[in-house]
């Protein structure tokens, strides 16, 4: 168990700090660039740390009804963390700065042509949480010893690809990537391993 107090908050920023990101030009540039957040908060008891996972809204466009950490498009002349801030805010109404910032990880590119930056926020004021309705059905505290078990995440083959597929568990659901790469590289991170995501694959129904 991590509990959600300073403690916890500076050994989170060291691992973040020590982790050795892929460097930028390792990335294809034709790749339209776009931001998710690892926002990390009380769990639903409060013993524990836990990041926020939400539910997409039914009615959007794309990816309706998916898990997905709460993120976006970066806009033009936005950086990675800025357009985290920015659709963290939008989305459950947390208005972090930039000192809440504790590391990002590897760039992950989608078959669908994004560029994904994970960015690792401390959110110390859960009690801000206010999800909205255009963009969130639900938002869900995940504790971060979920995530640490060692059967958690799982890896199958489709006929599609040569590369392997990831899957979390969760709540009789299956994530599937980009959501279970990035977080599964979290967890990688918050044991002091480098493990490396971008070609692990997603399911032929995220392709577009």
């Amino acid at each position: 168990m991590r509990a959600f107090d300073d403690a916890t908050r500076r050994n989170i920023a060291e691992a973040c700090a020590s982790f050795a990101r892929l460097p930028d030009e390792a990335a294809p540039s034709a790749l339209k660039r776009a931001a998710v957040v690892l926002a990390l908060t009380a769990s639903r008891d409060g013993d524990d740390t836990a990041f926020l996972l939400t539910k997409r809204a039914s009615h959007l466009r794309a990816h309706r009804g998916q898990w997905a950490l709460p993120g976006g498009r970066c806009d033009a002349g936005e950086t990675p963390v800025e357009a985290a801030l920015r659709e963290l805010d939008e989305e459950l109404g947390l208005r972090l700065a930039g000192a809440d910032v504790l590391g990002t990880l590897d760039d992950y590119p989608t078959r669908s042509g994004y560029l994904i930056t994970p960015v690792v926020v401390w959110a110390a004021d859960n009690a801000a949480i206010k999800p909205n309705p255009d963009e969130v059905a639900s938002v869900h505290r995940i504790a971060l010893a979920t995530i640490e078990r060692e059967d958690a995440f799982d890896f199958t083959a489709i006929p599609e690809s040569t590369r392997r597929v990831i899957r979390f568990h969760h709540q009789m659901s299956l994530i599937h990537a980009p959501t279970a790469a990035l977080i599964y590289q979290f967890r990688e991170v918050l044991a002091g391993r480098h493990t490396r995501v971008t070609e692990l694959e997603q399911p032929v129904f995220a392709w577009k």
